[in-house]
């Protein structure tokens, strides 16, 4: 059963809905709703469980999440947007693609992965999800998740930008994060998705990312029918915030084309 999520909108023109990566929130598209919204409608949710969205009762599951993102976008009377989303967000957004592919104009996937996770790491994610439980606050993925979610050069560059991203870890609600990390250790792989998908779609990787790495990010493009692949120079994982500049231009290309087709 779906939950109401909380979600920001601005901007008008073609719909954006931006899904965020774990564990942080819609927080994490500042620089897209201030970037973006000047030519098109920007739609972040919060995911269940995280910033002003409730977690609701049901079991993990990344198509709960995908359910409620369709519902926020009928809610909000969008019948069609470029999904896109960032790590956790981009399991997410393939999920919606495989459940509901009627509401998807064009597809983003940043610092994410097609593949299941292996056997390591979802007894990784696992015991992530019991300390969470165990221990009412979030200092495990302070220390195991917050350094490889950027990149060295933004260690280096930007501390701005790394402590905004700490903060936002910081602030994510432990339950929430042990059913998120309990959600994405039960998916499976989204290849058959990628291969089925009749619409464009941008693959975004930052070339430092240590979690979801070019490989990968190739892999996905060779499976989607009509992709095209950016590598960010100097990011890590959350390549949408490190380098906002490279990610927005490169979605705003992708948008303003898939509008000037639709027409």
């Amino acid at each position: 059963m779906s939950v109401q999520l909380y979600a920001r909108d601005v901007g008008a023109g073609t719909p954006l809905v931006l899904l965020h990566a774990f564990p942080l929130s819609s927080a994490m598209w500042l620089d897209q709703r201030e970037g973006l919204a000047d030519r098109f409608r920007v739609i972040t949710p919060d995911l269940r469980g995280f910033g002003g969205s409730l977690l609701g009762t049901d079991e993990p599951s990344i198509d709960a999440m995908a359910d409620d993102v369709a519902a926020v976008m009928r809610r909000l009377g969008v019948t069609r947007a470029v999904i896109g989303g960032a790590s956790m967000g981009g399991y997410v957004a393939m999920a919606l693609c495989r459940r509901r592919p009627d509401l998807v104009q064009g597809l983003v996937l940043a610092g994410t992965r097609a593949a299941a996770d292996t056997d390591a790491v979802r007894r990784e994610r696992l015991r992530q999800a019991e300390r969470l439980d165990r221990e009412g606050g979030v200092q495990v993925l302070v220390d195991e998740v917050l350094p490889r979610l950027v990149g060295p050069t933004t260690l280096r560059q930007r501390p701005l930008v790394y402590g905004r991203v700490r903060g936002l870890v910081q602030a994510a609600p432990p339950r929430a994060a042990a059913w998120a990390q309990r959600a994405m250790a039960a998916r499976g792989p989204a290849f058959d998705t990628l291969r089925g998908l009749t619409v464009p779609a941008l693959v975004v990787v930052g070339d430092e990312d240590a979690l979801a790495v070019q490989d990968e990010a190739r892999a996905m493009a060779d499976a989607l029918p009509d992709a095209e692949l950016l590598v960010v120079p100097g990011a890590g994982h959350l390549c949408t915030v490190e380098r906002p500049d490279a990610f927005n231009d490169a979605v705003a290309e992708f948008a303003a084309a898939l509008t000037r087709a639709a027409r």
